[in-house]
């Protein structure tokens, strides 16, 4: 088996080559086209195909800096020996296996090149201005989940392989992998980009929890209206049924509790990773959903935008005076 999907992986290489350079890609009426990158690591690691080591770098040259300089960081793109190094990395025995365990299960990427083309077009709806990312995939080798550069999105296939996935079983704890199935692709390349367009001001005065939670429910809130979902939390937090009650079950109670600890207006790191990080603490109990306090945002989010239906997605997300915008706000 493993001998077949290195033979279809050398016949895919040779059309998954385009050029990531965002002059020559646009969202043409066949929608977003993910382009296999991954592929062509493949190639040049494990089948030391030179032809296509020269394609990363050629026809990649944004995707290859990204994933030697950032990804990585396993030296400069323009080192003399940076090559071998990079293949040298990739022949890693376990990364060979993790690549054809990935082309395995993401033969096919068409499902997620339909969703990312939908809800792409409704957000460019919403920003006009907005440039339609280039997207590709990648073997991250276990790091970054998604790649946001320069209107570039690269989506790191080897860490969505599924929260039951024996390698995750290794290295990651249970609350990390539930972030690593692949129904979490949509929602991260949306939120990281809008991460990306409209960055958090990290201006004095202005962060403290609440204003981190406003901040990134604001995203979560965007992420989850262009995606379709009609549940706060369901897709951008990945919230089940369960979580989903506690949270419209307890929610009057949990803001009474959060407005009597004044834990909003706190800047202490510890007090935050808490409200917005999806790791057990010890200031929240157990049952209290992971990243709560995102969740929380995306309420007072969705209760001032139901009060004022005249405000745009592109306002929303230029709008920071969040204290303004909850005046006169019932949750």
């Amino acid at each position: 088996m493993r001998n077949i999907l290195i033979i279809i992986l050398s016949l895919f290489v040779l059309s998954a080559c385009r050029d990531d350079r965002q002059e020559d890609f646009f969202l043409s009426e066949n929608g977003v086209k993910i382009r296999r990158y991954d592929r062509l690591q493949f190639e040049a690691s494990v089948l030391n195909s030179f032809t296509s080591l020269q394609k990363m770098n050629t026809n990649f040259p944004h995707a290859t800096k990204l994933l030697i300089e950032d990804v990585l960081a396993i030296g400069s793109v323009d080192d003399e020996k940076i090559n071998d190094r990079l293949c040298a990395y990739y022949s890693d025995t376990s990364l060979v296996n993790l690549m054809l365990d990935v082309e395995d299960k993401y033969r096919d990427l068409t499902n997620l090149e339909k969703e990312l083309t939908r809800s792409f077009l409704r957000l460019k709806k919403e920003l006009p201005s907005m440039p339609i990312p280039v997207v590709y995939s990648q073997i991250s080798a276990l790091n970054q989940s998604i790649v946001v550069s320069d209107s570039l999105i690269g989506i790191s296939l080897d860490k969505y392989m599924g929260e039951d996935y024996p390698m995750y079983k290794k290295y990651y704890y249970n609350y990390q992998r539930k972030s690593m199935n692949p129904d979490r692709i949509l929602p991260d390349c949306i939120s990281f980009y809008l991460q990306s367009m409209y960055p958090f001001p990290w201006e004095k005065n202005h962060r403290s929890l609440f204003d981190i939670i406003m901040y990134r429910g604001k995203i979560s809130w965007i992420t989850e209206k262009v995606i379709g979902s009609k549940g706060l939390g369901s897709v951008a937090l990945g919230y089940s049924v369960q979580q989903l009650e506690w949270c419209n079950k307890n929610r009057k109670q949990f803001v009474d509790w959060v407005n009597k600890t004044n834990h909003l207006e706190r800047t202490d790191p510890m007090i935050i990773r808490a409200y917005v990080q999806p790791m057990p603490n010890s200031v929240l109990k157990n049952e209290v959903p992971p990243m709560i306090g995102v969740w929380l945002g995306m309420v007072y989010i969705d209760a001032y935008m139901k009060k004022n239906p005249d405000v745009t997605i592109e306002q929303l997300l230029n709008n920071t005076d969040y204290k303004g915008m909850l005046m006169d706000i019932d949750i």
